[in-house]
């Protein structure tokens, strides 16, 4: 049987404030026009699972970082500045609290959630509509390290990998952003057995070695 695997983001819990982010919880209200785009997704997978019967899983993903990323994120971009000796923009003056997930414990969870094909669930009720599952075969997962961290401490321990101290413009929350996110990750412990563990120690210092080896720097 076929199986539709897709990504989502944390971005969806929004103004959710409870803590830690459960996939039964309502998602209801995003707060950025992306987070809004993920939620849409994952309604429209709900929808093919009801009418047509198809398999889909949503992989909620918390604050993804390691090599080979997007260098437009953050810890590329200070990475690079703190190198050439440049400030880095740090919002919420740094207050702001991730679920910082290393790649490879994302691509694990990818794994092992294409080989569990999800099934309707018969205990489902409309009357108290469970968001995390469904009568269609559909779910919905997080994929988070399950500890949130401070972002001044995910810069102190980049600062240590690269030994060299960061110049900081510390600035306001951005609109549309939110204060912390923390993945609540039983289901997929229970579904397929896995919960991502990489410290962020161990994780940005991979990242380093690959972005000093990969740019020269």
């Amino acid at each position: 049987m076929k199986h539709l695997v897709y990504a989502s983001s944390s971005s969806v819990y929004g103004a959710n404030t409870r803590m830690p982010f459960s996939v039964h919880h309502n998602v209801d209200h995003p707060v950025s026009l992306y987070a809004a785009t993920k939620k849409t997704n994952e309604l429209m997978a709900h929808t093919y699972s009801s009418l047509f019967g198809v398999p889909t899983t949503g992989l909620r993903f918390f604050t993804v970082y390691g090599p080979w990323g997007r260098p437009d994120m953050a810890l590329f971009l200070f990475t690079k500045a703190i190198i050439e000796g440049r400030p880095i923009e740090v919002f919420n003056y740094g207050k702001m609290r991730r679920d910082f997930t290393y790649i490879d414990d994302i691509i694990e969870g990818v794994v092992r959630v294409m080989g569990k094909i999800p099934r309707g669930d018969s205990g489902w009720s409309g009357k108290s509509p469970d968001p995390g599952t469904s009568y269609a075969p559909y779910r919905i997962y997080n994929i988070g390290n399950n500890n949130p961290l401070e972002l001044l401490h995910f810069i102190e321990v980049l600062e240590g990998a690269l030994d060299k101290q960061a110049q900081m413009n510390l600035l306001p929350i951005q609109a549309g952003d939110v204060p912390e996110t923390y993945a609540d990750v039983d289901d997929l412990m229970a579904d397929v057995g896995f919960k991502p563990g990489t410290s962020i120690e161990h994780g940005v210092g991979k990242f380093v070695t690959w972005y000093r080896h990969y740019y020269q720097m």
